[in-house]
């Protein structure tokens, strides 16, 4: 085999990433075996996760924080694995994630792991296995890498140090313990499990960042001929550190997957994945380099740790992170948190499971067990009729994308900008994904890591959500782009700071901008205002896009627009409106007040808007940040719709415009072979809360109980020729080109025939 063959065979997904693994390394025996894994997966059935939809995870809750008392014999004492897959196969999940081994427990006969004390003589992983067999449902390993617990006190060396050399309760990476993962897999495979979901490979969620013990080190002094840096220095050493912090991350995936795969060519891998928002640096994962060493990227959701948005934001993300290979996604039954012991109403785990299904994911319910393994009844009656459901829709799901904008994700943007904190960024990337979603169009997400033209050229439209640092590579990208038609949109400080985060005199993009940066504001409360004239001449550029622009905006009226704003002085572009700083009393400016509440705008600075013709595109540069505005503490509709209306003006012909209340997501997919096209709508509808006991004014999300009704419409390009709803409920009218649908309930399709 040659390694071309091997870099074109795509499954599994492990082997595109070993460019990033050395041969040597693998040795003759590994070669050996990625050539039998190639030949084993040519037959004729495809692996389980790309022909499964829903399935569950089931594990015991009692131990998950670690350093639970080994002699309590209560706890799993129920824990039945021949029970657990009964249990699944009549909730018809597709395939089963069972709990093998926590931070504390093995759930299995171990050889190297303490056993879970109530479980005696009993092997729920030899009992689950067994039981799985009889009904042809694949049975996944629930594997804990990153959870300090018993393994971790018994073996001090393989803890992670922080910069002042204390140990910070987590397995360093470069450690002894890859060998002990390697032993603990192996003894779990020889079960004959068909895989393993690997929980969770980070290196922390917050300060002391690891890892300075000695092992990584000398480790480091090899690569870079120097010390580590004696913390987050923020400069060319603390560069070296994060692409070392990367480095183990992702070999410690990449020898692992290997491993397993040596001994068992068939069996899945997936790593539970943290390089989407909101995590950042301090996890050790970016967004493409970490989501590609195994089988398939699993990510989690829920409204709890996530926000509502987020689940589908998610789903995209993990596409974008893995273009071509399918994406797995978890969910909980509980309301608060995994562990909770409470369970969602039918219609809330029905949004949350059709959002993810919508947007091409397959999802995994995780159940958490009552403390001795009791499985609780209403759980599983509620995850049949919702798996159910989904099997009756089945042919609906896994199409393609329908696009309107790409939202530009920079991993670079999110470690030297947004450093220790990260929301600094994460809210303009978020804010522009909620101004889709709640203007209802179709958006994908665009990486750093992974840009390419082609990838570009899938957007009509692409969106750099103070996208502050820029290499020349993807500038050059994003001017071929333009120039071969594509239309941009730039917002905030975009281009404006170099590779280490720190600001630049003008902007990488000034020549696609068509301007020059004259500063940059140092206030967030910036406002912006559309006076009849104020453009910079009589451009029919300028005059077609302000008409678009301007028509859900009212003229002669000042709004916020809270986020970073720059001061352009333009030089090829038109431009319109005005961008206007606010006031400042005079202990604001003595530094005897703070600035965190807005104040009323005061004068003009510079243009709100800039509009520059590059080729055959164009870019539209907005001088503040609509985006930061739309998820910030502070979102008015007006700042949402100087965005959304700035991606219509770019795209006014899109072959569906969708019109639908703000809180029913929409997603549009197309199935060419078909000539359908299907539009998803997905309302979120919780019941209001009151403040919670703690942490006010912050206010924990309601849960959806009763189904909704509501009104939507579709502009369609072309007029269709039959248009159909999966819901017998639901009244459809047709005028034309347009239909308008009557809905009610929390997930309808309309099947649209061209």
């Amino acid at each position: 085999m040659t390694t071309g063959e091997i870099v074109r065979y795509r499954n599994p997904t492990w082997i595109l990433r070993l460019t990033g693994i050395r041969w040597a390394m693998l040795g003759a025996a590994s070669v050996v075996f990625l050539a039998v894994s190639v030949v084993a997966a040519t037959g004729p059935e495809k692996p389980w996760f790309h022909r499964s939809l829903v399935g569950l995870e089931v594990g015991p809750t009692g131990a998950q924080f670690g350093h639970s008392d080994p002699n309590d014999e209560r706890y799993c004492a129920r824990f039945d694995g021949r029970e657990i897959v009964r249990r699944t196969v009549a909730a018809h999940g597709e395939y089963l994630v069972l709990w093998a081994r926590d931070g504390d427990y093995a759930y299995y006969d171990s050889k190297l792991l303490p056993k879970a004390p109530g479980l005696g003589q009993r092997d729920p992983l030899r009992e689950a296995v067994d039981e799985a067999k009889k009904h042809g449902v694949p049975l996944i390993a629930y594997c804990v890498v990153q959870q300090g617990g018993h393994l971790l006190k018994k073996h001090p060396q393989w803890e992670m140090r922080g910069a002042d050399g204390k140990p910070i309760g987590r397995f360093c990476l470069n450690s002894g313990y890859l060998d002990m993962m390697k032993k603990i897999t192996a003894e779990q495979l020889a079960y004959g499990i068909d895989g393993f979901h690997i929980d969770m490979l980070d290196q922390g969620f917050g300060p002391p960042y690891g890892c300075w013990c000695d092992v990584c080190r000398k480790a480091f002094r090899r690569e870079h001929g120097r010390d580590m840096p004696r913390g987050a220095t923020w400069d060319r050493a603390w560069d070296e550190m994060l692409e070392f912090r990367y480095r183990s991350s992702e070999r410690f995936e990449q020898e692992l997957c290997a491993h397993v795969k040596s001994l068992n060519p068939r069996a899945t891998v997936d790593y539970n994945y943290h390089g989407n928002p909101p995590f950042s640096f301090e996890v050790g994962q970016r967004p493409v380099q970490h989501a590609g060493n195994a089988d398939f990227v699993t990510g989690e959701t829920g409204v709890w740790g996530f926000s509502a948005l987020t689940v589908g934001l998610n789903a995209q993300f993990y596409r974008a992170a893995t273009p071509g290979l399918p994406y797995q996604v978890a969910v909980q039954r509980g309301v608060r948190m995994y562990h909770d012991q409470t369970t969602r109403p039918p219609n809330d785990i029905r949004w949350e499971l059709f959002t993810l299904l919508s947007h091409g994911a397959f999802v995994t319910m995780v159940d958490k067990t009552g403390f001795d393994g009791w499985l609780d009844p209403v759980a599983y009656e509620r995850f049949a009729d919702a798996f159910a459901e989904v099997k009756r829709k089945r042919e609906h799901f896994g199409h393609r994308p329908l696009y309107d904008v790409g939202l530009y994700f920079s991993s670079r943007t999110r470690d030297w900008l947004g450093r220790e904190e990260a929301g600094r960024y994460f809210r303009c990337f978020q804010g522009a994904h909620r101004a889709c979603v709640l203007d209802h169009l179709q958006f994908g997400v665009l990486l750093d890591e992974n840009l390419s033209l082609a990838g570009l050229r899938q957007f009509p439209v692409v969106c750099l959500p103070n996208t502050a640092i820029l290499s020349q590579r993807e500038v050059a990208l994003l001017r071929q782009y333009v120039e071969q038609g594509g239309r941009l949109i730039v917002t905030g400080h975009s281009g404006q700071f170099d590779r280490f985060g720190s600001p630049l005199e003008t902007s990488t993009l000034s020549e696609l901008m068509g301007a020059t940066v004259k500063g940059r504001l140092d206030s967030s409360d910036n406002w912006v205002i559309f006076r009849k004239g104020d453009g910079s001449g009589g451009a029919s550029a300028v005059t077609s896009t302000f008409a678009g622009l301007s028509s859900g905006l009212r003229s002669d009226w000042p709004f916020l627009v809270e986020g970073p704003a720059t001061v352009y002085r333009r030089t090829t572009a038109d431009t319109f409106g005005q961008l206007l700083k606010p006031h400042r009393t005079a202990r604001q400016l003595q530094g005897n007040m703070g600035t965190e509440w807005p104040m009323s705008a005061d004068s003009p600075v510079g243009p709100a808007i800039l509009v520059n013709q590059v080729g055959k595109g164009t870019v539209l540069t907005l001088a503040a940040s609509p985006d930061s505005a739309t998820a910030s503490e502070h979102a008015i509709v007006e700042s949402r719709t100087l965005l959304t209306g700035a991606i219509r003006t770019l795209h006014p012909g899109p072959r569906v415009q969708i019109t639908a209340p703000a809180n029913v997501e929409v997603v549009v997919t197309d199935d060419p072979p078909h000539r359908k096209l299907r539009v998803h709508f997905i309302a979120y509808n919780p019941t209001p809360q009151t403040t919670p006991g703690n942490n006010r004014p912050f206010v924990l999300p309601g849960l959806i109980e009763d189904l909704p009704i509501f009104r939507a419409s579709a502009e369609l390009a072309e007029e269709p020729k039959r248009v159909e709803a999966v819901n017998p409920s639901t009244v459809i009218r047709r005028d034309g080109r347009k239909v308008e649908a009557t809905i009610e309930d929390i997930h309808e399709i309309l099947i649209i025939s061209y």
